[in-house]
């Protein structure tokens, strides 16, 4: 695993986690390439001015929350993959999520985030 793309990871996770506007623009804008989209169960973005606005309102809902990457990323051909959970401001987990990360070309930016809630079920 490239330690290149686990920092890319963290600092994707830290702009959820970062409380001033601006600076988390800033922070999306370093690893979030033009036109990315973001999926998951509750929104549907493209480009970072959407994400950004989704991102705003989630942390709005959960005021001090936290994402956690809580497994280690896994890469192969340009996709990666990692585990995930919020934090409530009083410490509170909540479920797991898995979080599908498509680089770009050069490997430097996320391309697309296809995200989960919960834990995967076993049969």
């Amino acid at each position: 695993m490239s330690s290149d793309v686990t920092s890319l990871i963290d600092r994707y996770c830290a702009v959820w986690n970062e409380p001033d506007a601006d600076s988390r623009k800033e922070l999306l804008e370093a690893v979030w390439a033009e036109r990315a989209t973001y999926t998951d169960p509750r929104a549907d973005t493209v480009g970072a001015d959407e994400l950004l606005v989704h991102i705003a309102s989630i942390r709005m809902s959960r005021p001090g929350a936290k994402i956690v990457r809580t497994t280690a990323v896994d890469l192969h051909h340009g996709v990666a993959r990692f585990g995930w959970r919020v934090v409530e401001a009083d410490g509170t987990p909540l479920p797991e999520g898995l979080d599908i990360a498509e680089l770009s070309p050069d490997g430097k930016r996320i391309a697309r985030i296809i995200g989960f809630f919960g834990p995967m079920v076993v049969i």
